[in-house]
């Protein structure tokens, strides 16, 4: 595989940029794709190491544009697709970005790869897709449930890359990350909020905390990617990857506070709390077709890989550059 080249959408973001920077290292010859801006930003792959940053191809562009899609993947064999509006509180205020960027986004790379002829396509799902579990652990056929604007889009998104896979014979694989964290993530999730919080010295100020998730460190969904954009038997399939551990966001941060040598105090704030219907109270992740299909297992299993995934999170969070980025006392929509 090191002859052929990979496009990965999304580079300039959380899972993108560790799993470009990871490629690069791996010896492939990879096209990040990032969102265009003014101010000529890649996103975290500005902070990358510099013999990363000139190894990589960087096309800045919109997925929701067709021809610069198009553009961006001529030449290349495998397409990593992670571009994504992404924040679940946002989805309620902006639906229509949502729908443009993550179905329409991801109509625009199928249809330019089924043109191409690339090799492989790897689609991004989430978790959020099957909404509040109806049996535990979650396996892949798990009835799907939107209980958000964000997750129906997604929903659209794997049934629009599952069809081209039926209709045309498109190289098609769905990957299905659960709950991703590690460094660089946004605080518009949840465990780089209550790390921020602690480590910058304010109290942990949360919505729900019963809820439960499926924690996945993001070397281990990065290790994902590696193994199914070069597995077989993966084309037309749905594979998931999760820990398999369930924690609530309450024990989540009790163990942070551990980490960081603070009390966990939570405050409710009601406007960080998913309208109830909404919010998805359950996930916990089967993922034995991803070892059978794939020989993926995470390196960060169980209690004890989830308290060591989130030391080496919070050493991060000690870095008071990396600190610097993030708005603790604001709440992230």
């Amino acid at each position: 595989m090191a002859s052929q080249k990979i496009l990965v959408t999304g580079a300039d973001g959380f899972i993108g940029s560790h799993l470009a920077e990871a490629l690069v290292r791996d010896g492939h010859d990879v096209r990040a794709f990032v969102f265009y801006n003014s101010f000529n930003s890649w996103g975290w792959l500005d902070h990358a190491e510099t013999r990363v940053k000139d190894a990589l191809d960087v096309v800045a562009g919109d997925i929701r544009d067709p021809h610069g899609v198009r553009e961006a993947m001529r030449g290349c064999d495998i397409v990593l697709h992670l571009a994504a509006l992404i924040a679940i509180p946002f989805s309620y205020a902006s639906p229509a970005a949502y729908l443009e960027t993550n179905a329409g986004g991801t109509l625009n790379l199928l249809q330019a790869a089924r043109d191409l002829g690339v090799s492989r396509f790897v689609h991004t799902s989430t978790s959020e897709v099957y909404g509040t579990a109806q049996r535990v652990p979650i396996d892949e056929q798990h009835p799907l449930q939107a209980q958000s604007p964000y997750a129906a889009t997604k929903i659209a998104a794997d049934q629009i890359a599952l069809s081209f896979h039926r209709s045309f014979d498109l190289p098609v694989t769905v990957l299905r990350p659960f709950n991703t964290f590690g460094p660089r993530q946004s605080a518009r999730a949840v465990i780089p909020t209550i790390i921020a919080q602690l480590v910058s010295g304010r109290p942990v100020t949360l919505g729900s905390t019963h809820p439960t998730r499926d924690f996945t460190f993001v070397s281990d969904t990065v290790a994902a990617f590696r193994s199914i954009m070069k597995a077989d038997g993966v084309l037309g399939e749905v594979v998931n990857a999760g820990s398999n551990f369930e924690i609530s966001i309450g024990d989540v941060a009790c163990v942070v506070a551990e980490v960081v040598g603070r009390n966990a105090d939570v405050l409710f704030d009601e406007a960080r709390r998913r309208p109830e219907r909404s919010e998805v109270d359950r996930l916990w992740c089967d993922n034995t077709k991803a070892e059978r299909l794939m020989g993926w297992r995470p390196a960060y299993a169980g209690p004890d890989g989830f308290r060591r995934a989130i030391e080496t999170t919070v050493a991060w969070f000690n870095n008071p550059a990396n600190l610097g980025r993030y708005k603790a006392e604001r709440y992230n929509v």
